[in-house]
């Protein structure tokens, strides 16, 4: 018995201290990373051909949702093509959809993301869903730890600027100050939408400590170029239909790093887009 209990403490310590070291040699290992990727090719800002591609996904995307934003019956997207999916949003389910492959002949150095998620939150409004979009202060605590802050630059009627500090995390950590035009419309008093449109990401080295300081165009690793979100929610059967889409641009992944930043920006764009819909739901629901 003795023999037993002292081997399955070296077993506990070895484990121990292998965890350990995982832990020490983490930002070791996520530098390391870095530094292979500023030494990639495709290390700056997207190409022409991209950022033509990724204008022409948004502006077809736009114009179905104008299209959209005028109908009161199809107001909103039909999630999928589950016909049990009312049935699953009303029992609390997210519907999470691929709009696009994320590699493109069109887009040369450059992933293309685009997903749509559907929530329903009963006994919630539209216009207390307008509300919490619009106070971006409250942002922080509402979709922490994935926004470290969140304030309003310029304000008019249904028009506004807004910057955010975001931080997305898979193996890396990337800290990014986004800044966005927010756009908020409605049909009715129970169907309205917003449009967030990206006009400045600038991925921060060092965040937090002294030496802080947001990359040039030449040193980002190029893990989010550019970040479109349409929010679209529509107030019926008890409870308020909740629908986001967000198209997004990142760097390619380069050869032979696949493993490194591979589930980052495969992972990320989608796992980003369910996080916030969750959080928001809950949100709501308090």
């Amino acid at each position: 018995m003795h023999c037993i209990k002292t081997l399955c403490q070296r077993k506990l310590q070895s484990m121990n201290e292998r965890r350990f070291n995982y832990s020490r040699n983490l930002p070791v290992f996520c530098a390391a990373i870095l530094s292979l990727l500023a030494a990639s090719p495709g290390f700056a800002e997207p190409t022409p051909q991209a950022i033509a591609a990724f204008n022409q996904r948004i502006a077809a995307v736009e114009q179905r949702l104008t299209r959209q934003h005028q109908a009161p019956d199809s107001f909103l997207a039909v999630p999928g093509s589950d016909p049990k999916a009312p049935t699953k949003l009303r029992q609390g389910e997210l519907i999470i959809e691929q709009l696009a492959s994320p590699a493109e002949p069109e887009l040369p150095g450059a992933l293309l993301h685009h997903w749509r998620g559907t929530a329903f939150a009963p006994k919630a409004t539209a216009a207390d869903f307008e509300r919490l979009l619009r106070d971006f202060n409250g942002y922080p605590q509402r979709f922490a730890p994935e926004v470290l802050d969140a304030k309003v630059l310029t304000q008019h009627d249904n028009h506004l600027t807004a910057k955010m500090r975001v931080r997305q995390k898979h193996i890396l950590t990337v800290v990014m100050d986004t800044t966005y035009d927010v756009t908020f419309g409605r049909l009715d008093s129970r169907d309205a939408y917003s449009i967030s449109r990206s006009t400045q990401i600038r991925e921060i080295d060092a965040p937090g400590t002294p030496h802080e300081r947001a990359l040039g165009p030449t040193e980002d690793h190029g893990f989010l170029w550019r970040l479109n979100s349409y929010w679209t929610y529509e107030e019926r059967d008890g409870g308020l239909y909740i629908q986001i889409e967000s198209v997004s641009l990142s760097r390619s992944i380069p050869t032979g790093l696949g493993w490194a930043i591979g589930p980052f920006v495969e992972l990320v764009p989608r796992e980003s887009l369910e996080f916030t819909l969750r959080s928001a739901c809950n949100a709501i629901r308090k």
